[in-house]
């Protein structure tokens, strides 16, 4: 792969000569930019286009999943390195204002994969959280809308044996060196490995859904082949593939996990923690300074929240007790929660529809829309309230008493709109950016956002019950709580029960979101860091831009100008912000 790499670079680099006449007709300073600018894109689009050449669902061979092998991850490690390289022999001074924008992603996005590789974090390719034999429940959503979509798709499922392999014996040379998802989150999360495992009937699977619904255009008799044939592919490949995946995870994985929870207690797990902690946050700062800006946040979001509960005139057993009192009411009473999912659902579909009556004030919105759909059953009991992105928002309908209405419209805005789903569909439609800018996903940045737009509804008008607002602030405590827990855990040293309790004692999430919310910071160390961090900055610039700009300032023209960004760094949002300011004072 490094000499495929270094040839694509080369052709690359070999096309970026600009027309005569275009050169003659700039300054100096402009050819040089222009120039500078077009060996960056050079650079990074032939990488791009390598990097995904075997990614599952983009990759040019769309007959495999990709390659995950201890060989692959070596040359692709190699294959970065070299673009490193190219990319510090770049004069960043030649480049153009949009191209240092690209410079600082890109080249962050290429060390948070040199680093990744450096780091083996491909041993330990599930957390509490997501998981790679889940993901392929994912490939099912996909709609085949010919006969070669179709073989491609079954060709994918026929690969599954092999790629599985791969991912288990990266996951035991994982365990060989005491790199691994702790112990004492890991119960019960065989039971997705297992729905497929134990799978008697081929075309009960989820995976062989696309193949009920292909196209009429497709004669009947050819139908019947290709079903026949992804039968055979689940019951032949897949559901052996994942009868072995089981007993790995039962007899070896389980047995030999680290009884251990702290990152930075694994080997050259300082290293690893806070190398996580900059992917994450984008930001170069100790676990100490994280976990103080979180006492002081849990600290002003407690006083806010004692204030709702004055307006609800609830007082409780005593003064002392009357937020815990609180707590368990808002856990415990029937008014606040579905009976069914299709209750949930609607009642979403509804917090959604209002907000549309007046998002367009706020911001110039996206040709896209999006679906609200059920989280799918196998990976439902692990996962938070809801998820969204580009057109899609996927709302949790599993343990109904676990997902009250007060949580809503907070849950709607982060991952629907103005939240993931606004800002995937913005992100998709910013032509004029490379796609390594458009397809790329920032935490700090994205998960920001969400969190700045939940706030953000109280603008809208978005919550109408004192309730709902506690509901928000229940869900920025829950982000602010994230991170005293996590460097708790990671740093500290804190138990899992010393975790769940801050995270109970705080927030009004129901013992179920608690426990899974928990048990994805301990497996996936740094992620949940990036929300709050996120906001923090995002609202800073939105202050700085007010108070500089005064009447001059448009909060629509600001929401559009940080979202047609993309995903970007915090320091680089800061710096594009910055420079925005500073036109309009202009």
């Amino acid at each position: 792969m490094k000499s495929t790499l270094a040839v694509a670079i080369v052709l690359a680099l070999g096309i970026t000569a600009v027309p005569a006449p275009a050169l003659a007709r700039a300054t100096p300073s402009a050819q040089v930019s222009k120039a500078a600018d077009q060996r960056l894109l050079a650079i990074a689009d032939a990488e791009y286009a390598w990097r995904h050449a075997d990614a599952p669902g983009q990759q040019r061979d769309r007959r495999r999943l990709g390659d995950v092998s201890e060989a692959a991850q070596q040359a692709r490690l190699a294959g970065w390195q070299q673009v490193l390289g190219q990319l510090d022999r770049l004069d960043q001074g030649q480049l153009s204002a949009e191209g240092k924008v690209n410079y600082a992603v890109y080249r962050a996005q290429i060390l948070d994969l040199v680093d990744a590789v450096n780091q083996r974090t491909y041993q330990m390719p599930f957390n509490a959280d997501s998981s790679f034999w889940s993901n392929l429940g994912f490939m099912a959503q996909r709609r085949l809308a010919d006969v070669q979509q179709a073989e491609d798709y079954i060709a994918v499922l026929e690969d599954v044996p092999r790629h599985f392999d791969q991912q288990i014996t990266n996951m035991r040379a994982g365990l060989a060196r005491g790199f691994s998802v702790p112990r004492a989150v890991l119960d019960g999360r065989e039971v997705s490995i297992a729905m497929v495992a134990e799978l008697k009937d081929p075309a009960a699977s989820p995976l062989y859904a696309p193949l009920t619904k292909l196209p009429a255009s497709i004669p009947a008799a050819e139908q019947a082949r290709l079903q026949a044939r992804a039968r055979a592919a689940i019951g032949g490949q897949v559901v052996p593939a994942f009868g072995k995946l089981l007993t790995f995870f039962n007899n070896e994985y389980v047995p030999q996990a680290r009884t251990t929870l702290a990152a930075e207690a694994m080997p050259d797990g300082e290293a690893f923690y806070r190398s996580q902690i900059r992917e994450y946050t984008t930001l170069d700062m100790s676990p100490a300074q994280i976990h103080q800006i979180g006492l002081a946040e849990v600290a002003r979001i407690r006083a806010e929240m004692d204030a709702v509960i004055d307006q609800t005139g609830f007082r409780g057993k005593s003064t002392q007790t009357r937020f815990a009192d609180f707590l368990q009411f808002l856990r415990t009473d029937e008014q606040f929660y579905a009976k069914t999912p299709q209750q949930l659902l609607s009642h979403a579909a509804w917090i959604a529809k209002r907000i549309d009556a007046n998002i367009g004030e706020y911001f110039t919105l996206p040709r896209a829309r999006f679906a609200l759909v059920p989280v799918p059953d196998d990976i439902a009991p692990f996962w938070t309230a809801g998820r969204g992105g580009n057109n899609t928002y996927w709302l949790n309908t599993y343990n109904l008493p676990a997902r009250p209405f007060y949580n809503l419209p907070a849950l709607t805005l982060h991952e629907a709109d103005p939240g993931h789903a606004m800002q995937g569909a913005l992100a998709a439609e910013q032509a004029e950016q490379p796609a390594w800018r458009r397809d790329s996903y920032i935490s700090a940045y994205g998960e920001g956002w969400g969190l700045y737009t939940e706030k953000l509804g109280v603008e809208m008008g978005v919550y109408q019950t004192p309730y709902e607002d506690f509901g928000r602030l229940t869900y920025e405590m829950w982000r602010a709580a994230r991170l005293v827990i996590d460097t708790g855990v990671h740093h500290y040293g804190w138990s899992r029960e010393q975790a769940l309790a801050f995270l109970r004692d705080n927030t009004a999430l129901s013992e179920h979101e608690v426990t899974t919310e928990v048990d994805r910071y301990i497996s996936w160390p740094a992620q949940a860091l990036s929300y709050k961090l996120g906001e923090i900055e995002i609202w800073k610039l939105r202050r700085q831009a007010e108070s500089e700009l005064g009447a001059k300032f448009d909060l629509k023209a600001f929401h559009d100008y940080v979202l047609q960004q993309g995903s970007v760094p915090l320091p680089v949002l800061r710096t594009q912000v910055e420079s925005w300011i500073a036109s309009r004072k202009g």
